[in-house]
């Protein structure tokens, strides 16, 4: 399933078959968009921020919380964060296996194997892996970031950096803080510089897996990482 609703464009795997997905998207993304409409600083820093009032709405806690806690700005956390609060909002209606894939940062739940696509169109990689998710109970947050691929901001020069969290809107600015350090003269040296980043947040996530030409790197536990014939968000 597809779910649009103004900058956000959602892929959906749900056992659900009545949700109304789309409608709790657009309640969530009304109360982000009142609040930037006062709040620019939210919106354009690429640093975190301190609110100014007390009385946030969830999603706007949410990003300010993430974002301090990754050293980002509170926008490099809005799609995790859309997708984490999706998910939620499926388990609240009793789903034990949905997808929320939000232009490549993925929240899960899921009761079956599920394999996740690793987009980062390496020459050497291509697009032909994908993290072997075995069943769980408990959410989980996959989300990516490039230097070459995409429209969000990154500093670093990554073919992608992939953070695996129990919070999808952490994950997505872990991805772009430590995708933000894959910098240097050889690929082995961004990669290095980045796992280098990466270790000031092991708190956060549980693993990393960082691509830049013909270098790889990974922290902390990663699923298991197998061959597919072709890319794929993802697939039971």
């Amino acid at each position: 399933m597809q779910i649009d609703v103004g900058e956000t464009h959602i892929r959906l795997t749900t056992d659900l078959e009545s949700h109304d997905l789309s409608g709790y998207i657009q309640s969530i993304r009304a109360d982000l968009k009142t609040y930037i409409s006062h709040n620019q600083d939210f919106l354009l820093s690429l640093e975190p921020v301190k609110p100014k009032e007390d009385d946030l709405s969830e999603i706007v806690e949410k990003m300010y919380m993430s974002s301090q806690s990754c050293d980002v700005g509170p926008m490099a956390c809005v799609a995790g964060t859309i997708s984490e609060m999706s998910l939620d909002y499926l388990i609240g209606l009793n789903s034990k296996y949905s997808i929320v894939e939000n232009g490549g940062d993925v929240a899960l739940v899921n009761d079956r194997r599920v394999l996740c696509g690793i987009y980062s169109n390496n020459d050497v990689l291509g697009n032909k892996i994908a993290f072997e998710i075995k069943k769980r109970r408990d959410p989980l947050g996959i989300c990516t970031s490039s230097g070459k691929i995409g429209h969000s901001i990154s500093f670093g020069s990554s073919d992608s950096v992939t953070v695996i969290s129990d919070s999808p809107s952490l994950a997505d600015g872990l991805a772009t803080r430590i995708a933000n350090e894959v910098v240097g003269k050889t690929g082995e040296d961004r990669v290095s510089n980045a796992l280098d980043a990466a270790d000031c947040y092991r708190e956060f996530f549980m693993g990393v897996l960082i691509i830049s030409e013909d270098s790889v790197g990974t922290s902390g536990k990663l699923p298991k990482i197998v061959e597919t014939d072709k890319f794929d968000v993802y697939k039971n």
